[in-house]
């Protein structure tokens, strides 16, 4: 395998979905939660350092996109008994709502779970377009200058439970999307130009639990661009182009949400939200790999639901309830384990030299980057914060049940 492998993908990530200074995607520019740029605000609250504060109609909780000065969202509003799903468009600059979309509309509201919302995947945005997914409700795409609809697929038909959660991924004109519902889970790839389906793949792994809630990541190995989609009972890679499945872990477990990430060699991933644990797994190989290629095994205090955050050598990571590990990514091994408390849905987010944790309550932590635990501050706000918050140039964007917040710290 090429050692160059970091490098590589960190390159076709930016050339896919956008540049440092935008946050087009979950998780940031290159999808693995690290904040690049000028100072972020260190204290916040409902009054302090806030540039602008708009409500948000409805319920959703994907996290804010922000591309060339927008910020763009997906709610839910519900009419009666009718469920409107729709895009917004906000200006970054002074909140203003630029354009505000329906994509598609439910008669009878679905039941959802209670931590779940009807717009949970966060939006993709690239090259003047905004790539939105409900679920078996329809993806689609938007042109970002007036919220206009190009195309929507409404042919990805699955019985979701609790509600969908995973968010698409663009590669290479290629959105891929995990659809694991109640029964027959799959994995698609659709045509980002033209939503025609280009592949789709039936899990090969018989689950007696098939619902699953996760994100693909790409891995590029030897040149050959593979979708690593963590699902029931298993890690399985596929083709980017072909759908192909290459290589596959079998790992019990179900309702699997985190998505994966890279450390050099390694994919690390959540096999398990009622007994979590994390797994690495060196890339490539052939079949089932689940005897030669894992390399490490972690259950104390892993997430059931947000995502790891990767800086440098160590593994940061926060459990659902609210106790913090950093790790060594190479071999597992735990440099310390605290509890701070509190429930997390949101993902942590890393800097040059500290990491933001963001519990479902809206408190928020920060803690030290390094191998000795040690605690920056806290902050808090009004509502619930289930959504990973967005970072541009300085700004953070946070998102609540009822509000999205632009922060800016004046000192900066």
């Amino acid at each position: 395998m090429s050692l160059s492998f970091a490098l590589l993908k960190w390159m076709l990530l930016l050339s896919s979905v956008g540049l440092p200074n935008d946050w087009p995607a979950f998780r940031g520019p290159t999808g693995d939660g690290r904040v690049a740029g000028p100072a972020t605000p260190l204290v916040w609250s409902d009054t302090n350092h806030v540039v602008w504060q708009v409500p948000i109609q409805g319920l959703g909780w994907s996290s804010p996109s922000v591309v060339d000065g927008v910020v763009y969202l997906t709610t839910a509003v519900q009419e009666e008994e009718r469920l409107s799903l729709r895009a917004l468009a906000i200006s970054a600059d002074d909140g203003r709502v630029i354009w505000d979309r329906e994509v598609n509309s439910v008669e009878t509201v679905p039941s959802i779970h209670a931590k779940n919302s009807h717009a949970s995947p966060t939006p993709v945005i690239h090259d003047g377009a905004v790539y939105v997914h409900f679920g078996t409700y329809g993806t689609a795409c938007l042109q970002a200058s007036d919220g206009s609809i190009v195309w929507i697929n409404r042919e990805i038909d699955y019985p979701p439970m609790h509600g969908s959660g995973g968010s698409p991924v663009l590669h290479d004109g290629v959105l891929v999307i995990i659809c694991d519902g109640s029964s027959d889970p799959f994995v698609v790839a659709i045509e980002a130009s033209s939503g025609k389906q280009l592949w789709k793949r039936p899990r090969s792994v018989e689950a007696r639990i098939s619902h699953s809630f996760g994100t693909a990541a790409i891995a590029t190995v030897d040149g050959r661009a593979q979708v690593i989609a963590p699902g029931p009972e298993h890690l399985a890679a596929y083709d980017l182009t072909s759908g192909e499945v290459l290589w596959q872990v079998r790992a019990p477990g179900w309702s699997v949400v985190p998505v994966p990430i890279f450390y050099r060699d390694l994919v690390i991933y959540n096999r398990d939200y009622d007994n979590p644990e994390l797994l690495a797994v060196r890339l490539g190989g052939r079949g089932d790999v689940t005897d030669t290629h894992v390399v490490w095994r972690l259950k104390r205090g892993a997430p059931s639901t947000p995502t790891p955050v990767l800086v440098g050598d160590e593994l940061y990571f926060v459990s659902d309830k609210g106790v913090v590990t950093c790790a060594d990514a190479a071999t597992g091994e735990v440099h310390w384990t605290e509890r701070i408390g509190g429930n997390y849905s949101a993902s942590p987010l890393a800097f040059d030299d500290r990491l933001l944790l963001l519990d479902e309550d809206g408190h928020a932590t920060w803690l030290a980057l390094g191998k000795e635990y040690r605690v920056l501050g806290t902050n808090d706000v009004t509502g619930r914060t289930l959504a990973t918050p967005a970072f541009v140039d300085g700004a953070m964007y946070l998102r609540t049940d009822t509000t999205l917040t632009k922060y800016v710290d004046p000192n900066r």
